[in-house]
């Protein structure tokens, strides 16, 4: 049987904190239909990217990821420092690589699938999408991954960075986070790059 890993991150125009990437290793038989018949009211079943999701949409989801015995996923964070260093596509690519190795898939049959501007090492068979969120259920899936482990990260830094309010913008650059940067200058978890 082939086997498909979806992958694609969350947090890459954000301000502060990390990107996530996220992926979900489904079999080639897998029906994506079951997983966004949860989070549709009527009609047939639609893939979404997980921004055009609610919050209570995105953990249904993930849930449902979590609990079937079918799939795997993982998730990986490249920090902001990190980001700065090296610029956030080559920080999005380094969580790919990273994130495709957590599921320990083999080579030989496995199809990696990409959202647009994501790449892993050459060996592994794989192809890029524009827009993959909305059109390959394997990168819809990742997506949902990607955005509820970054959003329930920034969560957690939003307690001890209380002044920024992430648990609100989950540190992209609303008005307020960035009169919140004015005021009180950037945390260690800000991406320099990005503000100045």
């Amino acid at each position: 049987m082939h086997w498909y890993i979806g992958v694609d991150e969350a947090g890459r125009g954000a301000l502060a904190g990390p990107v996530c990437v996220g992926a979900v290793l489904y079999p080639s038989d897998f029906s994506w239909e079951e997983a966004f018949a949860l989070v549709t009211r009527r009609g047939a079943p639609v893939l979404r990217d997980s921004k055009k999701l609610s919050a209570q949409q995105r953990e249904t989801l993930f849930t449902y990821i979590e609990s079937h015995a079918r799939l795997q996923h993982a998730a990986a964070f490249v920090s902001a420092e990190t980001i700065d260093t090296i610029g956030i596509s080559n920080a999005a690519r380094q969580g790919a690589a990273i994130v495709v190795a957590k599921l320990a898939a083999r080579v030989a049959q496995v199809k990696i699938l990409l959202d647009a501007g994501l790449s892993v090492s050459k060996h592994w068979e794989q192809e890029s999408f524009v827009k993959g969120d909305e059109r390959i259920p394997a990168i819809s899936l990742a997506s949902i991954v990607a955005k509820v482990t970054r959003d329930r990260h920034m969560d957690e830094l939003a307690s001890s960075h209380e002044v920024y309010g992430f648990e609100k913008h989950k540190g992209y650059g609303t008005l307020e986070h960035r009169e919140a940067i004015a005021q009180y200058g950037p945390a260690s978890i800000h991406r320099l790059t990005f503000i100045h």
